[in-house]
């Protein structure tokens, strides 16, 4: 079946004063402002789970049921909701080739997976600095994982920075060091690119470790959406407060093994995949699984002052339930079919002064829930 998207004709005049980056920015629009890809498969060849997941022991959770962007109606039959960019956004970039792109980075695990070494129930090291990427996550490591899933707790951290972004989210992830494969989704702030502080849906994609390749949501050709129920980038609501309701949100992706697509589910819409044809590695399974948040931003690792951008809710893990965000209900898929907690699971922080992770039990009898964040630039990370 065939999709053609319709979306509002942009005007842009030019003006002598931008010279060529007034020009790159106007190509960029005509290549953001049309459909990355036509030819939409509705459906992927096999079931994948949507069952939304509670906290026990009395633990009150909601599910997010609305993004903002639906109050103003739907979407036609055989339409999708595209956020449409404007030039004011592109502008805001270092050069509208960057536009909603991550830098290079590197996890020197992966070789070790690869190559079949070590025990994976392992305390993960240092990784050395790298640049503009601050990450704090929980990592399962393997050789076929076919999927993975959890819920999401939903924040809008304060005072990110206006070239900075703060995420909460899922990787899976495969290939060597310094050019892995990935697929990611979850929430972010991220001003840069949206032109405000709201918390958004995102997904993102590379198969070089962002050095060329990916970009966030439809920025470029790779995520193909099928669902007209969710506008990826689209504002979320409503967010958690402290000491007050929790909200959270069901993510999962899994491997359609028929297709070598990695399907996307939100709750219990099926958004869309990435098709197999991207990917070298991840078209077959991934050897890890990363669960948490991270800070982009040009003034994290060596680069003094630290950025004030928090990540999670801005509290420290260690303040747990209605203070601190959090991913529960972690599971993986492998080739046993099975949908489980992963047997082993480490954490990993790049700047433990600035941001951090806990795994925590409600009792001993209870499976971890990962606990990350913090609030960035403190006394401890000047």
């Amino acid at each position: 079946m065939r999709l053609f998207l319709t979306l509002a004709i942009l005007c842009v005049l030019y003006n002598e004063a931008y010279g060529k980056v007034s020009l790159d920015v106007d190509v960029k629009l005509k290549t953001l402002n049309k459909p990355a890809l036509k030819t939409i498969k509705m459906k992927p060849s096999v079931k994948f789970s949507t069952k939304k997941t509670t906290i026990p022991n009395n633990r009150t959770s909601k599910a997010i049921t609305s993004q903002i962007w639906s109050k103003s109606g739907t979407c036609p039959v055989g339409t999708i909701p595209v956020r449409r960019v404007s030039r004011e956004e592109i502008s805001r970039a270092s050069s509208p080739s960057h536009f909603g792109k991550k830098t290079h980075r590197r996890y020197s695990f992966l070789d070790k997976a690869l190559e079949h070494k070590g025990n994976f129930n392992f305390t993960a090291e240092k990784f050395g600095h790298t640049q503009r990427h601050s990450e704090a996550f929980a990592v399962a490591l393997g050789f076929n994982f076919l999927g993975a899933q959890s819920d999401i707790n939903v924040w809008n951290p304060p005072r990110v920075q206006a070239e900075d972004y703060s995420t909460a989210q899922i990787w899976m992830i495969s290939g060597l060091s310094d050019t892995f494969e990935s697929v990611e989704a979850g929430w972010m702030v991220n001003p840069g690119v949206f032109g405000d502080s709201r918390t958004r849906l995102f997904t993102y994609w590379t198969k070089d470790a962002y050095t060329k390749t990916g970009c966030i949501n439809l920025l470029c050709s790779g995520f193909v959406q099928t669902s007209a129920k969710l506008v990826l980038g689209g504002a979320v609501e409503p967010i958690s407060s402290t000491s007050g309701d929790q909200y959270q949100i069901f993510v999962s992706m899994f491997l359609d093994p028929n297709s070598g697509n990695w399907w996307l589910t939100w709750g219990k819409n099926v958004v869309g995949y990435w098709p197999g044809t991207l990917f070298s590695y991840l078209k077959h399974s991934a050897i890890a699984v990363q669960w948490g948040g991270e800070v982009n931003s040009a003034n994290v690792g060596r680069t003094k002052p630290h950025t004030k951008t928090p990540m999670g809710s801005g509290q420290w893990p260690s303040y747990l339930y209605r203070e601190a965000c959090y991913h529960t209900n972690l599971r993986i898929k492998d080739y046993s079919l099975q949908i489980k907690y992963p047997q082993y699971l480490s954490e990993y922080v790049d700047e433990s002064n600035c941001y951090s992770t806990k795994l925590n039990r409600d009792t001993y009898m209870s499976e971890p829930k990962l606990f990350f964040g913090g609030p960035g630039q403190n006394r401890f990370c000047p």
